[in-house]
């Protein structure tokens, strides 16, 4: 039996290995926290401000609804949210896990309603 001359590497295995090693990366990637790295910023004079507002809109196991903390009730809680700006603010909801689920529905429903789309839902880790 005669053997023949490796001339040639064949690549195909090597790629087939690192796209399932990107895939695998890609994958994960997505479900690691990104933790803020601290950074000294240089100054610059042309810096623009904006005026973005970050609410907590809180609902206790009770079915209480809290704005920045404050006690309030869903109708005031509506007008209140009303007046902020839905494309600028953001609005970050915390609901307690045994709050029934109608209450979450009824600020969750006017929020799309208004057309806010920086809305967050604050989870423990």
């Amino acid at each position: 039996m005669r053997r023949e001359r490796f001339e040639k590497m064949n690549v195909v295995p090597f790629i087939d290995i690192v796209l399932v090693l990107l895939v695998i990366v890609l994958a994960t990637a997505t479900f690691v926290t990104n933790h803020a790295i601290k950074v000294d910023l240089p100054k610059a004079n042309s810096q623009k401000r904006e005026d973005r507002k970050s609410i907590t809109v809180t609902i206790n196991n009770k079915g209480e609804y809290f704005f920045n903390k404050t006690p309030t009730s869903l109708e005031r809680l509506k007008t209140s949210l009303a007046q902020l700006n839905p494309a600028k603010d953001i609005i970050s909801l915390h609901t307690d896990q045994n709050t029934p689920f109608h209450y979450f529905v009824d600020v969750i429903d006017f929020l799309k309603e208004r057309g806010f789309a920086n809305i967050s839902i604050v989870t423990k880790r």
